[in-house]
């Protein structure tokens, strides 16, 4: 029994460390180069962990908590702060869904773009309403959606090729 509760105690810390480790990079990569992170021409480099979900679960709320700690960071209006959280969270969870049903090379693929679509969605939304209320809907969708292929696929396709490639050192079992 208590070699059960030591193994579950140690499986719980592994997975509360995985997670912050992913918010703290997040948040880090975002603040440092918030010049470029944010505004209606963006490309948020941290994003490119959004292909993490595909190998962990864990990341899912690694990649929300390290979100909102940027966007509160940088000052950001309550709007913000919110929906463009749930627009990381709702990618995430769609990554890990991909992880679920696609294999091989179309993961590689897959695997970028719920973070490119939700976001360019919902980010171009409060950059429209929030920010840049004289330039239309689908040029801040385009913006956004053309900075987050960048992070997405730029960084996150290499990132995701050495994450697939390490990933029973980086994500193990149990």
């Amino acid at each position: 029994m208590q070699h059960e509760t030591k193994a579950t105690l140690k499986r719980g810390a592994r997975a509360i460390t995985q997670s912050a480790v992913i918010a703290a990079v997040y948040t880090l990569l975002t603040v440092c180069i918030a010049p470029i992170s944010s505004g209606l021409v963006q490309c948020r480099l941290s994003e490119a962990l959004c292909v993490l979900p595909y190998f962990t679960p864990l990341a899912v709320p690694g990649l929300f908590i390290g979100c909102l700690l940027s966007n509160i960071l940088m000052g950001n209006p309550m709007m913000d702060i919110v929906l463009g959280s749930f627009a990381t969270l709702l990618a995430a969870l769609a990554t890990y869904l991909v992880s679920l049903r696609v294999r091989g090379r179309a993961a590689t693929v897959l695997a970028p773009l719920p973070a490119v679509l939700f976001n360019a969605l919902i980010v171009g939304y409060v950059l429209r309403f929030v920010y840049f209320e004289s330039v239309p809907y689908l040029a801040c969708v385009l913006y956004v959606g053309l900075g987050q292929m960048i992070a997405c696929y730029g960084a996150g396709i290499p990132l995701f090729l050495m994450a697939d490639k390490y990933k029973h050192k980086l994500f193990p079992k149990g």
